[in-house]
């Protein structure tokens, strides 16, 4: 199986866990099944080799709608490359976002954090899980704010060991964090981010290093993101992740 074909699976297993799955034409249709849940997508229905049409991609939006779900698709353009001029033919945005995968031989170093800062595993029953999830938010939003929020059904997929969560500190609480969500041998690094008071510090480098170094610990092989443009890209490149592809995320242009 190559790395990409592994990915395919790796994707159509994820959201299973917390969604309903229904086929849309050439489409598998994901739907949260709890109300807290990440609202999901469609993607190509693994298997599937025909061509994508503006027919095909409306088709799946009009059910979307028909749910009440977002008009979102995401799929990698290297294994389906008809989707994209599809997508955009319906109306739809496209974001075209760097993916890389850690090669198994790659040893991502630690850096060495300035006094006072730290990088953790959480428990499912961490206290400060909320917290570091609010610090995630801000990282994105570039707010140096952080107001705990609910994290919702997060603990319970940890103890499922479907999911795992970094955490960041300061002497002032949480400062960033991340995540990977393991299936089988394959996982997801997702949503690493630090506030702005806490970046260039190597914070971000340390989260990636304990989420590899979890994952393995687990018996993962395959380890692989998605970067947000070609900038944070490097970012991952400088420290051992090679890019294989293009994960693309369409949506309505005023969504």
């Amino acid at each position: 199986m190559t790395v990409l074909e592994t990915l395919e699976t790796y994707y159509d297993t994820v959201p299973r866990a917390a969604a309903s799955a229904e086929e849309a034409g050439p489409f598998t249709l994901f739907v949260k099944t709890e109300p807290t849940g990440w609202p999901y997508y469609a993607r190509p229905r693994l298997g599937g080799e025909v061509p994508f049409t503006a027919a095909a991609v409306d088709a799946v939006r009009e059910r979307q709608r028909d749910l009440g779900v977002p008009e979102a698709l995401e799929w990698v353009h290297e294994t389906t490359p008809t989707l994209l001029s599809a997508a955009r033919e319906s109306g739809l945005h496209v974001h075209e976002c760097p993916l890389l995968v850690l090669p198994e031989d790659a040893d991502p170093k630690l850096p060495a954090l300035p006094d006072g800062l730290r990088v953790d595993l959480l428990a499912p029953d961490s206290p400060t899980l909320g917290a570091v999830l609010a610090a995630v938010g801000a990282g994105f939003a570039g707010s140096d704010e952080v107001t705990p929020r609910d994290p919702g059904s997060q603990p319970r997929t940890m103890e499922r060991g479907l999911l795992a969560v970094a955490g960041a500190y300061d002497g002032r609480g949480p400062v960033g964090g991340g995540s990977h969500s393991p299936r089988g041998t394959t996982t997801e690094l997702a949503g690493i981010a630090v506030v702005p008071r806490a970046r260039r510090l190597g914070v971000g480098a340390a989260i990636t290093h304990a989420l590899v170094e979890d994952a393995r610990r687990r018996g993962v092989e395959t380890v692989f993101l998605s970067a947000q443009d070609d900038a944070v890209a490097r970012v991952y490149e400088r420290v051992g992740f090679v890019r294989v592809g293009t994960a693309c995320v369409a949506e309505p242009p005023d969504a």
